[in-house]
């Protein structure tokens, strides 16, 4: 049977994973809405001018074919990390 102080600190250690976990979810999260900002601006100035007045269902499919695009770039990269590092 588990001590209290071994309890205290396994406790004390599933805090402190679970608060890095929160931490790296906050950033990723404040990086992908930089980036939803950098890329909507991109389409904005450089894509927009060429489209027709009144467009903004075909910049928002633009917007949301390059996120996509993006996403599973990405998600392959990762999937190819993790399976390097034997997840």
């Amino acid at each position: 049977m588990k001590s209290s102080k071994e309890k205290r600190n396994k406790l004390s250690q599933e805090i402190a994973i679970q608060t890095l976990t929160l931490v790296s979810s906050s950033l990723g999260l404040v990086a992908a809405l930089a980036w939803n900002e950098a890329i909507k601006e991109y389409i904005n100035v450089y894509i927009k001018p060429f489209l027709p007045k009144g467009s903004g269902a075909l910049s928002l499919l633009i917007y949301a074919v390059l996120i996509t695009v993006i996403t599973v770039i990405v998600a392959m990269q990762m999937a190819k990390i993790k399976k390097r590092l034997g997840s």
